[in-house]
């Protein structure tokens, strides 16, 4: 690998990010996260967004009339994410920070983080932490919704290539699940259309890891929170053996009211 053009995740990617997820109906999560809130309680008032990208999904919810926080680790996604938000004037706060040690100048009524970005804590102590601070971070009896790739949707891909085309950008993703440790790595080469015509190659590795349902519960209440709720994605049914992505819905559980 070229260090010169080394990156972490969602490095030189975040430049493409939204091109290459033009197909995914933030509007349809956007309302099926507003349904799970709203059932719990949560229909207006201050949201974090924790993982927020490039701020689809943080916009879409302060669309919908709740006062949004975004907080992300890539400067790369977050400066999008401040350009979308200059060009539609809306007032997001963004902050850069680790979601393993974030810090809000206050409490939440609810959290949300979608794009599994819950299965970059490959370590379930770090897992753990965020849950904590969550917690901490939440009014009393506030919620927490977030998703997660599931084990069978690593093991669906296992070890494969992926590749996509667009002209002014290009990927290559070499994917490799480990199913012993539930780790599954993607290699990411993404080439840039410069204004020369040429193209420049960055190359970002990823890493995620799939969890259980129970794990996670189980994660949740060491953290003081109160599981809720396990959804297959984008309904109220529980998740079946072929689920590829989960919804997890939990309350903060230990502040008075």
């Amino acid at each position: 690998m070229d260090n010169e053009n080394e990156s972490y995740a969602y490095g030189s990617f975040a430049w493409v990010y939204d091109m290459f997820m033009d197909n995914i109906p933030y509007e349809q999560w956007a309302k099926y996260l507003c349904e799970i809130l709203q059932e719990n309680g949560v229909s207006d008032g201050l949201l974090l967004d924790l993982g927020c990208g490039t701020g689809n999904m943080t916009q879409l919810l302060a669309k919908k009339g709740y006062d949004m926080i975004g907080v992300d680790s890539a400067p790369e996604m977050l400066q999008i994410a401040m350009e979308k938000k200059e060009a539609s004037g809306q007032d997001i706060l963004y902050l850069l920070q680790d979601m393993r040690e974030f810090e809000l100048y206050g409490t939440v009524r609810g959290v949300v983080s979608i794009c599994d970005s819950m299965n970059y804590m490959t370590d379930s102590k770090d897992l753990l932490q965020v849950f904590r601070l969550v917690n901490n971070y939440l009014d009393p009896g506030g919620v927490f919704v977030f998703d997660l790739n599931t084990v069978y949707k690593y093991q669906s891909l296992g070890d494969c290539v992926i590749a996509e085309n667009r002209g002014e950008a290009s990927f290559i993703w070499e994917n490799e699940y480990d199913p012993e440790k539930r780790l599954n790595f993607y290699q990411l080469s993404v080439f840039l259309r410069e204004e020369n015509g040429l193209y420049s190659k960055h190359e970002e590795l990823h890493c995620q890891r799939a969890y259980t349902v129970e794990e996670i519960v189980q994660l949740l209440e060491e953290a003081g929170m109160k599981f809720q709720a396990a959804y297959d994605a984008f309904t109220h049914c529980p998740p079946k053996e072929e689920s590829e992505r989960i919804y997890i819905v939990a309350r903060e559980s230990g502040k008075s009211r």
